[in-house]
């Protein structure tokens, strides 16, 4: 989404319509002072970042050696079950 520019005094007069704007539409917006950047209104970014995976992971319960063996008798049932397509060649016309 595009970012928009807003003076400072146009952003306090509007303040809840823009917070709400970057809440609920995801909008983003750069404030000016004196025709000069100096901050932005954007979202929050929501999830968790790729280098906390491992304790994610590690935060997980552990499957007994059942429910390991049955898993792994699931995957192969649903691998079993996919076509079984001879690989294409991405640069042939």
């Amino acid at each position: 989404m595009d970012t928009t520019s807003l003076s400072m005094t146009e952003m306090v007069r509007g303040f809840s319509d823009y917070v709400n704007r970057v809440a609920y539409r995801g909008e983003r917006f750069i404030l000016l002072r004196g025709r000069k950047p100096v901050a932005e209104l954007r979202p929050i970014p929501s999830g968790r970042l790729l280098g906390e995976l491992e304790a994610v992971l590690r935060s997980l319960p552990a499957l007994t050696a059942t429910e390991a063996e049955s898993y792994a008798a699931d995957i192969e049932e649903a691998r079993a079950r996919l076509p079984q397509a001879e690989p294409r060649d991405p640069w042939q016309s």
